[in-house]
């Protein structure tokens, strides 16, 4: 086993190793929560940036086809030969229409291709089928068609619109996020129909150099309408993000370096270790200047403990700084002036420890401050129903053990919730659930699922053999706004609630009959969805101008 041959190595060891041990555990989770936060981030950041681009290219294709369906609505109209040209006229000035045509199949009445016989095909045609999609050869561009139909639903020709991907995909990678390097634009099925990178050119589909990362993507594209992936790796070579158009079955897809997104992290994982070193070496400095003198000051002590061992008490060791190492030799010349008068004075100091006493000194409280904060909570009253005519009944001695052995069964089933005890009320018990900063709704929830088993407990205790009395109790909640805090003065206080919400949950209570569970309407509204209500019923209240809605609640629904 490894031992320390002096006190200076063991303290450089000592402190040297949990500091670095410390500080390197302390990059490297600090370097994990800030890169989980960093990439949560940006793909919190990313889907929201690839919406926006891909609504700015549906706001784009949603304008040819706006005008492809208003040549729909034209078809029946008188001139229906000017409004066809104007409409053809106005889409070809729409911004990213490389061409707009109208192709007629078969012959008709007339030669085809001359001004007379394209009219009288169009005089035949009764109805346009939605636009579709096409994609002509290359990836400069993609087409609108829709089909030109006869009163039998025949094709007598075609109205094509020819997009320019270029417009489209304008300002798609400064709208995708930050440090995008690379758009595509792809089909449903995962095939490129446009890159702003020139290298992409030669590649027709996604996933057909089977990356694993494209495969992936391929997967994921086809099975949710937007979404990112992260490569492999701690730092992913890779990042993509994606997002369905609604316009055109297609979907936006951007690329990006993990190296990228995490730069500032990398550059303080450097830094980091940098700062670790530098530290490492100034402890060690201030160790070397330190702890010699320290270490000679342990030895000069240790070399009189063996002196006095020997019954040689020589004089005082001379103390010369007033840190620990001065308190220490004057804590040593102290001791043994007390082993010189212990040989003289036998047994006169003898040592007396008072557990008790001891652990009270040790469990000091802070002194409580007087006063609180309001906030709202959930008040619970609970009440035992005729025990005043009941406790008549029993002896003192009866009366105060079924009074104890109730308040058992309930401070349990409080404790097990959460509840804060206010007090006991005689055969009452007010306490409180706070949702410390939370929720108010799952606060209520805990709140009566406690109330309820407080009135299963008892339910229980009824139904079993005892030599007591069965009792019932009533119980009332209420969510309101109440001050918690310290209560009482300054030589006595205690941790409670005040306010009118109080009182108020105290009527409430008076509401319920043995075996009830009433809850107030401010309660109810938190999670109406989950509690399934007996009864419910109008009360006027004392100090309550207007009737109060109660209810009397029969179960949850949810699980506990």
């Amino acid at each position: 086993m490894f031992s320390f041959k002096s006190l200076q190595q063991r303290l450089a060891v000592l402190l040297i190793l949990p500091v670095a041990l410390f500080l390197i555990g302390a990059g490297v989770f600090g370097y994990i929560s800030i890169r989980k936060a960093l990439l949560a981030e940006w793909q919190s950041v990313a889907v929201l940036r690839l919406e926006r681009a891909a609504h700015q290219m549906d706001m784009r294709l949603s304008q040819p086809k706006h005008w492809m369906e208003l040549f729909d609505q034209t078809i029946a109209k008188p001139h229906r030969e000017e409004v066809r040209d104007w409409i053809l006229s106005q889409l070809r000035k729409q911004e990213g229409v490389s061409q707009v045509r109208l192709t007629w199949r078969g012959a008709g009445p007339g030669a085809k291709g001359t001004p007379q016989a394209e009219n009288a095909l169009f005089q035949q045609v009764k109805s346009v089928s939605p636009p579709g999609y096409f994609y002509p050869p290359g990836h400069d561009t993609v087409g609108l068609k829709s089909d030109l139909l006869d009163s039998q639903d025949r094709t007598l020709g075609e109205f094509e619109v020819i997009l320019k991907l270029d417009y489209l995909m304008a300002d798609v990678v400064t709208s995708g996020w930050l440090q995008a390097n690379m758009a595509c634009l792809v089909s449903n099925q995962g095939l490129y129909l446009a890159h702003s990178n020139p290298s992409m050119a030669a590649r027709h589909c996604l996933g057909d150099t089977q990356d694993p990362v494209e495969l992936a993507m391929l997967r994921l594209l086809k099975e949710k309408p937007y979404g990112t992936l992260l490569g492999p790796g701690l730092t992913p070579e890779r990042v993509v993000g994606f997002y369905h158009l609604h316009q055109a079955p297609w979907a936006i897809m951007l690329h990006a370096r993990g190296s990228q997104i995490l730069a500032p992290i990398l550059r303080f994982r450097f830094y980091y270790l940098l700062g670790v070193l530098l530290c490492l070496a100034v402890i060690l400095i201030l160790m070397r200047l330190s702890i010699g003198p320290l270490v000679a000051s342990v030895r000069r002590i240790a070399g009189r403990a063996a002196s006095v061992a020997q019954g040689q008490y020589g004089q005082p060791l001379p103390v010369r700084t007033r840190d620990e190492i001065g308190q220490l030799t004057a804590s040593f010349n102290e001791m043994v002036e007390g082993l010189k008068e212990r040989d003289f004075i036998s047994n006169t100091f003898g040592r007396y420890v008072d557990k008790e006493i001891a652990r009270e000194l040790l469990r000091r409280p802070e002194a409580a401050r007087l006063g609180g904060e309001k906030r709202q909570v959930v008040i619970l009253f609970s009440d035992i129903r005729g025990f005043t005519p009941l406790a008549e009944t029993l002896t003192p001695e009866a009366t105060i053990h079924l009074v104890n052995r109730h308040f058992s069964q309930m401070i349990d089933i409080l404790q097990q919730h959460h509840g804060i005890i206010v007090d006991f009320l005689g055969d009452a018990i007010l306490a409180f659930f706070d949702p410390l900063d939370g929720p108010l709704a799952p606060t209520v929830r805990r709140a009566l699922r406690c109330g309820l088993n407080m009135e299963a407990a008892v339910a229980r205790e009824n139904t079993g053999e005892s030599k007591y009395p069965r009792l019932q109790v009533g119980i009332g909640l209420h969510a309101g706004e109440v001050v918690v805090g310290n209560v009482g003065s300054e030589s006595r206080a205690k941790y409670g609630i005040v306010g009118a919400a109080v009182n108020l949950t105290h009527r409430i209570q008076a509401q319920a009959k043995g075996g009830e569970v009433v809850i107030s309407d401010a309660a109810y509204q938190q999670i109406p969805e989950e509690i399934v209500i007996k009864r419910a019923f109008r009360a006027t209240l004392k100090g309550i101008h207007e009737p109060t809605d109660l209810y009397v609640v029969e179960k949850l629904v949810v699980s506990p």
